[in-house]
């Protein structure tokens, strides 16, 4: 290597090497926000969604950690046209519009499929042209309205049979295996600019299910129909990811399509230990970056961030813990296995709570409400980029209305986060909220978390 140039002065060398060495990211640097840590490796990295709970902790979590969105029923058939001819777009409009609000894309879920339609269309008598019209007056419209608002589509769901036979379902039925070219056809034509998927479960790995959705993928491409990626939703079981996974998105990929994750959550047998959610982790972390190794798989979607938004528990008894965050809206090891898959340290959130501690009092008490106030404070030598902290109520209190913070409670636990402009604590600092809420009988104070 060069020398290097003389003439420098002891002093000047000295503050040169402090500069850089301010400059280095410390080893315990805390990682952005999940979304910034996939921007930087050009991945997507989404969740579904509820429209109703886009605000408070809901909506802040969903608005800074992910940059796609998802309508996890918003968009279905059933959801839009519940009966003939009368439309309700209220949700899917505001999934719509929160994603525009936090530069987000939004991944349009689902035109075609055989569940979750209105029973208007499942329980009617039409003929191949009329179910063939029905289908194509569906997708122009759903589609139509939201033309250049929308990235991409799952425009056909679920085709197939874990045997690799096409599922007979209503559009099976009655217009054979090309009411998919015709359904992507139809896509098409309704909006050139949005990426149209197939979107199917149980293909994560190489198997006849995978293989039957390969074969048709290649066929569709040979034919000039309309197939911009495959999606595979990766509703997976604790200890049962795929070993072919990465080699299954590489196949796809081969052929000219992208590849998404598009439903992601891996339950487990329910309680959730230590160990089991360590194991989750680790399993979270290796679908991520099977994704991140392969170029054209655009990135991951989780199916629901929080276990309280869950479908797991109330499909598989007696399993979940699913997702990335617990029910009070704290992130468990998983979250930290995706920002590790995306190339993060994974070590914030939560921060390092050392020095620092959260304190709850009641500062007001009448007859049946009261204002609880909680206090985070650190030590000198202590601080916090961000905080969250949460408790269990023992009398069955309600919290109400919050200020400087974003609150949301679930049963008896509760759970709450800084506000967008008290989220630091110095050294030797404190922040404190508030909040009313309600009591019958009597209102313990709880002992608070921070994390």
């Amino acid at each position: 290597m060069r020398s290097l140039r003389t003439g420098l002065s002891l002093t000047s060398l000295l503050t040169a090497l402090a500069a850089l060495l301010l400059a280095a990211p410390s080893a315990h640097a805390a990682d952005p926000p999940l979304r910034d840590l996939a921007t930087a490796k050009n991945k997507a990295i989404g969740t579904a969604v509820t429209g109703s709970k886009l605000t408070g902790t809901y909506g802040e979590i969903a608005g800074r950690e992910f940059n796609w969105l998802t309508p996890g029923n918003a968009m279905k058939w059933g959801s839009v046209e519940p009966t003939r001819g009368n439309y309700n777009w209220t949700e899917a409009d505001q999934i719509v519009d929160f994603a525009e609000a936090h530069n987000q894309d939004v991944r349009g879920h689902t035109l075609v499929w055989h569940s979750q339609n209105p029973s208007w269309l499942d329980n009617g008598t039409w003929t191949p042209a009329q179910l063939s019209q029905l289908m194509n007056d569906h997708i122009a419209l759903e589609v139509g309205r939201y033309k250049g608002r929308l990235a991409a589509w799952d425009v056909v769901n679920e085709p197939f049979n874990e045997d690799g036979t096409y599922r007979r379902t209503l559009w099976y039925n009655g217009l054979g295996a090309d009411y998919i070219a015709q359904a992507l056809t139809a896509a098409r034509a309704a909006d050139p600019a949005a990426k149209l998927y197939i979107n199917d479960y149980n293909v994560e790995g190489v198997n006849a299910k995978s293989t039957a959705l390969y074969n048709l993928v290649r066929d569709l491409k040979t034919r000039g129909v309309p197939i911009d990626g495959v999606g595979l939703q990766a509703h997976l079981i604790l200890g049962q990811v795929p070993s072919t996974l990465q080699q299954n998105i590489q196949r796809f990929a081969d052929l000219g399509v992208d590849v998404a994750i598009t439903e992601l959550d891996i339950r487990m047998q329910l309680p959730a230990t230590a160990a089991k959610l360590a194991q989750q982790r680790t399993e979270y972390d290796a679908v991520v970056k099977a994704c991140v190794a392969v170029t054209r798989c655009t990135g991951v979607t989780v199916w629901g961030f929080t276990d309280s938004d869950s479908w797991i528990p109330d499909t598989f008894p007696g399993e979940g813990a699913a997702t990335p965050y617990d029910e009070n809206y704290a992130p468990k090891p998983a979250y930290h296995g995706i920002a590790t898959g995306l190339g993060g340290t994974g070590t914030t959130p939560p921060p390092s709570t050392n020095g620092c501690a959260a304190s709850y009092s009641v500062a007001n008490q009448w007859n049946t409400g009261f204002t609880g106030n909680v206090t985070i404070s650190c030590a000198a030598g202590s601080s916090l980029p961000s905080w969250r902290v949460a408790w269990t109520f023992g009398a069955g209190q309600q919290v109400g209305q919050a200020w400087n913070a974003n609150c949301a409670q679930t049963g008896t636990a509760v759970s709450c986060s800084n506000a967008s402009w008290n989220g630091s604590v110095p050294s030797g600092g404190s922040v404190t909220f508030g909040f009313n809420g309600t009591w019958s009988g009597s209102n313990p104070v709880p002992t608070v978390t921070l994390g």
